[in-house]
């Protein structure tokens, strides 16, 4: 997917943990896991924007579109 979720280095820069992130979010550790490691299809609009909130991020900070090869061509 061209489509990449950056919450690992945000996470980082907020010295805060996927735990503390998925608590003050109100999602579940394992939803949360899943768009941490890119194998999430879809995101809530609510989602992004609690998210956003938590993290003091806008939604570019959090997603990163960077074009599969196939589509590059």
């Amino acid at each position: 997917m061209a489509i990449r979720v950056n919450l690992d280095m945000i996470l980082l820069e907020k010295k805060m943990s996927l735990t503390e992130l998925a608590e003050r979010v109100g999602i579940t550790l394992a939803n949360l896991s899943i768009l941490k490691t890119g194998k999430a299809r879809a995101m809530r609009f609510t989602t992004l924007e609690a998210l956003c909130r938590e993290l003091e991020c806008q939604p570019a900070d959090l997603l990163i579109y960077e074009p599969d090869e196939d589509e590059a061509e």
